[in-house]
């Protein structure tokens, strides 16, 4: 895998980042609570998850990059996850996060969602991994347990990962209501962090859940685009949009300042118990809408394979 660069990231403690999102959050939310709690267990329902928790040496992964997907598709670019716990330094980590299929494991581009423990010394990876496409038969959402198809760990282009150890432990606990803003909720919570922390770079990740309302999710077309995707609106016109409903459980890595790595600032990938799944925009059912979450801050951030020419199409 290619060249790793990393840093230590602005840390603070749980209960000054709750009181930091809680002020945000209700600047575009009409109920908000935030408060530092015990993780649940999170192998239960409706998470279902291979570990416990959030806690436990956490760090963020920015993998490949956009500019791998447009404006021209470079299949070459994939990448393992076990590999990945390895270059950042937490071999059998518990990985969450979004990202891209590999073309060659799958034979097509999808939506990943992750949630894996990856292979130590000790013991195999346990893979968890939604994977969400359009079925061709009707231009549909086809959302898949990733290992009741494919037996490897790997994904391609682009990934934002949380990791950690997958312990129990304290954890930020934010529940909202009724949206009164226009910010969806993950960059709600991140430009909370960047107004008040500045160019301190603070990064979180964690697992949300919309438990009412319905959300804009996207989903790639199962093959790359023939022509180069040149602008927003390119990319814009190549997805396919959907219009789904809750309970969905959503993988979220964000960062409130990027320390010049090139990082994707934030990004989430959803799945459900009920087929539908994909990329996360905001939800459309403002004065329905609940949000429930579980969120840890990271220490380090590692940038893997960062892309040498760049752009900043397509990152929403």
């Amino acid at each position: 895998m290619a060249d790793t660069e990393s840093c230590p990231l602005h840390f603070p403690a749980l209960g000054e980042i709750a009181s930091v999102l809680e002020g945000g959050l209700k600047n575009n939310y009409a109920e908000v609570e935030v408060k530092v709690v015990d993780c649940p267990d999170l192998t239960q329902h409706p998470f279902g998850f291979p570990v416990k928790g959030l806690c436990g040496k956490p760090r963020i992964a920015d993998v490949g990059g956009v500019p791998y997907l447009v404006p021209t598709a470079q299949p070459d670019k994939i990448y393992n996850l076990n590999t990945v716990a390895k270059k950042i330094e937490l071999p059998g980590a518990y990985i969450l996060g979004a990202g891209a299929s590999s073309h060659k494991s799958v034979g097509m581009n999808a939506e990943m969602i992750f949630s894996i423990k990856s292979e130590s010394t000790t013991s195999p990876a346990v893979n968890g991994n939604y994977m969400a496409s359009i079925n061709p038969a009707d231009d549909s959402c086809l959302l898949e347990k990733y290992r009741e198809r494919f037996s490897d760990h790997d994904f391609g282009l682009l990934s934002n990962l949380y990791a950690s150890e997958g312990n129990p432990g304290k954890v930020i606990e934010v529940k909202v209501k009724r949206r009164t803003g226009k910010d969806n909720f993950v960059s709600c919570m991140r430009k909370s962090l960047k107004d008040h922390y500045k160019d301190k770079s603070v990064g979180i990740g964690g697992s949300f859940i919309i438990q009412e309302g319905k959300a804009k999710l996207h989903i790639m077309p199962r093959e790359y685009s023939a022509c180069p995707l040149n602008t927003d609106e390119d990319v814009d016109h190549w997805l396919h949009f959907f219009e789904m409903k809750a309970p969905l459980i959503c993988q979220s890595v964000f960062v409130s300042h990027d320390p010049g790595f090139d990082l994707r600032v934030e990004h989430t990938h959803c799945f459900s118990h009920h087929g539908e799944g994909g990329h996360y925009h905001n939800d459309t059912t403002p004065d329905s809408v609940q949000y429930l979450g579980y969120f840890h801050p990271a220490e380090y951030l590692y940038r893997i394979d960062r892309p040498s020419a760049t752009h900043m199409i397509g990152r929403d």
